[in-house]
């Protein structure tokens, strides 16, 4: 069972002990991403999470930084996305203090030095044009380009490379006033926890220095679609990459649990209905998979492929018209029954790691402050039912809420309109 401890100064604790391993995370998750940024410091957020291993007073290069949990066979990393910027370390429990003094060694202490700043932007527009080589991967970013247009939502997490040559020590600096602070912050710690350590005394001593200014608020996403929507990324390929979708809801609405079911049955897994039609009887492509994202003001399912470029067309008719079946004709009580047992078993298998329990328990309490344990979220998918289903399908899949997005040989986006709009 988890616990969760908010101290005086806002900063939150969720501890997940987990029996049979030895292994523990500790993950920082602070409420900063690309979603809290301006049109002058787009890129921001990732640009701060590469500084944190640069280099802190008491480990004041990257070596050093890294050297520290090499030494334990440790693992760790970072990660930013739209809504929070995560910060963790994976040890043997036996190093968990080691753990926690360097994650939060990084997280408050970072040296944010100048000329490593400087150094830093090649890096990071290298990992820029990594993207806008991979059409696979890329197709992501043009895809929520489409939906929230010139919005933080509709920008990319790694920012334009012109506004990342622009990044100053200072605009880092005040970023991490602005929203690193103790109230926009959970630390969580998952796994082999030892049983004789005072947690929260140890948490209350290495974030003592931690900023504890009220974080300022990101502006709320504009949703607003009439009809289809197309948007193309001309580039010579040999195959196209391509995202078609509807808008949804937010993380907050009730559906979620029957839209995670109808993503899965559509999409989700091999023996899903577009994987079982789009690969196995008409081998349009290799990859194809259907999901859902939800953000605190948005959301939207979308499946994404890859096709020969002379049968784009074809592959978008099969999606669209799985779509129009799911709205119209519903699902089998069968695939309902697979799908729920599909998301609890993997869970489960996914929850077999420290790192992803901590996530699992972090990210519930950062975004919505309210914590579902499996068991919990397990009976809200049980109570979904084929009618909700429906409810849910009826409702997105109409001709004013789709959008396409995609790379590849083409200039016209007159057609694709068309095959939208049947």
């Amino acid at each position: 069972m988890y616990r969760k401890h908010t101290f005086p100064n806002g900063l939150r604790l969720v501890t997940v002990p987990l029996k049979n391993t030895k292994a523990v995370t500790v993950l920082i998750l602070v409420g900063a991403g690309s979603k809290y940024e301006n049109k002058k410091n787009n890129g921001i957020s990732h640009f701060l999470e590469h500084m944190f291993f640069k280099g802190t007073k008491k480990r004041p290069t990257t070596l050093a930084i890294s050297e520290t949990l090499d030494k334990v066979g440790g693992e760790y990393n970072a990660f930013t996305s739209k809504e929070y910027t995560g910060y963790w370390a994976k040890v043997d429990n036996k190093h968990l203090d080691l753990a926690l003094d360097w994650v939060s060694d990084i997280f408050i202490n970072s040296k944010l030095d100048s000329r490593e700043i400087e150094k830093e932007k090649k890096v990071i527009i290298e990992e820029i044009n990594l993207y806008l080589d991979t059409p696979v991967k890329y197709v992501d970013d043009l895809w929520e380009k489409l939906l929230y247009g010139d919005q933080p939502a509709g920008w990319s997490i790694a920012g334009e490379k012109k506004l990342v040559k622009k990044i100053t020590r200072q605009n880092l600096l005040n970023y991490l006033k602005n929203y690193y602070s103790s109230k926009n912050t959970v630390v969580v710690i998952a796994g082999g926890i030892p049983n004789n350590r005072n947690i929260r005394e140890k948490i209350k001593r290495y974030f003592e220095k931690i900023n504890q200014k009220t974080p300022k608020p990101k502006k709320r996403t504009i949703e607003k679609q009439t009809k289809p929507q197309v948007l193309i990324q001309y580039k010579k390929t040999d195959q196209t990459h391509f995202c078609l979708g509807v808008r949804t809801f937010s993380l907050f609405d009730s559906r979620k649990y029957a839209l995670l079911l109808l993503s899965i049955i559509l999409g989700g897994n091999m023996s899903s209905r577009l994987w079982i039609s789009f690969r196995d009887r008409e081998g349009l492509g290799y990859y194809i998979h259907t999901s859902n994202e939800l953000y605190t003001d948005s959301g939207y399912l979308v499946t994404k492929a890859g096709v020969d470029n002379k049968r784009i067309e074809k592959a978008i008719e099969l999606i669209l018209g799985e779509y129009r079946r799911v709205a119209k004709e519903g699902v089998k009580e069968l695939e309902l029954r697979k799908a729920k047992d599909y998301v609890k078993g993997s869970t489960i298998l996914r929850l077999e790691s420290s790192s992803a329990v901590a996530h699992f328990y972090g990210g519930q309490e950062l975004l919505t402050g309210k914590i579902l344990t499996p068991e919990e979220k397990f009976a809200k998918i049980e109570a979904v039912t084929v009618d909700d289903i429906f409810k849910v399908a009826n409702d997105i899949f109409r001709p004013e809420k789709l959008n396409l997005a995609l790379i590849g040989p083409f200039k016209n986006k007159e057609k694709f309109k068309k095959l939208l709009s049947v």
